[in-house]
């Protein structure tokens, strides 16, 4: 974990103390680092690490999850070199003299991440069944996985087989395999209230953090990149076809897309298939929606699109996005209340774990926009604050609306599904800088009490 490592001194100790604890064969795994919590914000390189990992496979990620880190035995065992080639909608980080820095952006992950190890089914169904506990002591009842492997959906499958059905999962693999749930005839929100299908999770971009989000101009701190269309958006043309497969088929669509030109350039995809197949409840979503170009708002609602968003990443992001992209596109970012006046959905998550996985953590950001790093006390572009009702109202019915859920879902209300928590305070009458501090006291699925804090652990 180096993600609150504050220099790159730091972040190159931590691997080397664990290389000191791996057995032969082992990587080290994670990261989460953050580049600019450091003095100066320089990304790292397989120079920084390489003399304490002279035979231990490294490939941490940035906390974004759209860069790693790779030492040179990573980068030799998955044979990247000066004269390997950049992927489609990915880089390879080089120095002045054309070799390669370590530092492996989108697709290039891709390259070193083939050589490791895959986890056991036993590592697997261990870490899932860790992360529904933890997902319950925080009160959170459903989740949207965004691109799953099939593995991980039979997991869910058979933790639910076995009677361990505690957090109600809504999962949408990558759009890459349209064609595994078109054929059979799998359309959105098909299964039980405790896993359902139905939706496939496409890509247009990659992150602001490592200035791979697709705009219209360049960066103002990297004037040479203007960011990156995804390994998928290479053609567009292929990225179309699939959309139009799924959509044929009637499944949902969600696509990731952060840079303001990487969000024109889906809702022209979505454009297009309405224009083939009609109107239809589509529900398409946008993950993210974070740099808006003006002319978009009034897309987003004419063409229905959801913006499922994550308001945490506004008050992490907000302590640099200004010096990434300039105040002017800035002002546009995480744009929660132009959003609503322009009769859009928003759908409110967390992103986990990329972010913090406490709904109230989110409610805290969406309401008070105050940065991480304590610069925006009274909010980050305040005029996109939300009230706490509004929040609340995205965080529930909005992301019940964004699967199909809206009617067994999203409310405390007659004949739906009785998911609800019990809260350490009123966050309706508290000031909303105390919303951060509120503790999840009990959880409720289906009427159940799955999560008492008192108890410790959780119930099944």
């Amino acid at each position: 974990q180096l993600n609150d490592a504050n220099s790159k001194e730091e972040f190159a100790r931590r691997i080397g103390d664990r290389a000191k604890r791996t057995t032969k064969g082992e990587w080290i795994l994670g990261g989460d680092w953050d580049e600019t919590k450091w003095s100066p914000q320089v990304i790292p390189t397989r120079g920084l690490i390489d003399p304490l990992t002279p035979d231990t496979p490294v490939f941490v990620s940035r906390y974004d999850g759209h860069m790693v880190l790779a030492n040179s035995v990573a980068l030799r065992l998955a044979g990247i070199t000066a004269q390997t080639p950049d992927p489609p909608g990915g880089v390879i980080v080089r120095d002045d003299q054309g070799n390669p820095t370590g530092a492996l952006k989108d697709a290039a992950m891709d390259l070193a991440a083939k050589g490791i190890p895959p986890l056991s089914h036993d590592q697997r169904l261990h870490a899932v069944q860790r992360a529904m506990q933890h997902a319950l002591s925080l009160g959170v009842t459903s989740v949207q996985h965004m691109d799953p492997d099939y593995a991980d959906v039979a997991l869910y499958s058979e933790l639910r087989q076995r009677g361990e059905r505690s957090v109600r999962i809504y999962a949408a693999p990558l759009i890459t395999d349209v064609d595994d749930q078109a054929k059979i005839g799998i359309r959105h929100a098909f299964g039980d209230p405790f896993l359902r299908i139905g939706a496939l999770k496409a890509f247009a971009d990659g992150s602001l953090g490592s200035r791979t989000a697709y705009f219209y101009e360049p960066y103002v701190d990297q004037p040479s990149t203007r960011g990156l269309l995804s390994d998928e958006m290479h053609p567009i043309s292929l990225m179309r076809d699939r959309m139009l497969k799924a959509d044929a088929a009637g499944l949902q669509i969600c696509t990731h897309a952060i840079g303001d030109e990487g969000i024109s350039t889906i809702l022209d995809l979505y454009s297009e298939i309405v224009q083939a197949h009609g109107e239809a409840d589509r529900r398409f979503r946008i993950e993210h929606a974070q740099h808006m170009a003006a002319k978009d708002f009034d897309r987003f609602a004419e063409l229905h699109v959801i913006a499922s968003v994550q308001p945490y990443h506004a008050i992490d992001d907000g302590r640099f996005a200004e010096a990434r992209i300039g105040r002017d596109r800035a002002s546009r970012t995480y744009a929660f209340r132009t959003f609503l006046n322009h009769g859009v959905r928003l759908a409110f998550g967390t992103d986990w774990d990329v972010a913090p996985l406490d709904p109230m953590l989110t409610i805290y950001a969406a309401v008070t926009r105050a940065t991480l790093d304590g610069k925006n006390r009274n909010g980050w572009f305040p005029e996109q604050k939300l009230t706490v009702a509004e929040a609340i109202e995205a965080y529930t019915m909005g992301s019940a609306f964004a699967e199909f859920q809206e009617n067994e879902k999203g409310s405390i209300t007659p004949g739906k599904l009785a998911d609800m928590v019990l809260l350490s305070q009123d966050i309706f009458s508290i000031e909303p800088e105390k919303i951060r501090q509120t503790k999840v006291l009990k959880t409720f699925v289906g009427g159940k009490l799955v999560w008492d804090a008192n108890a410790g652990a959780g119930r099944n």
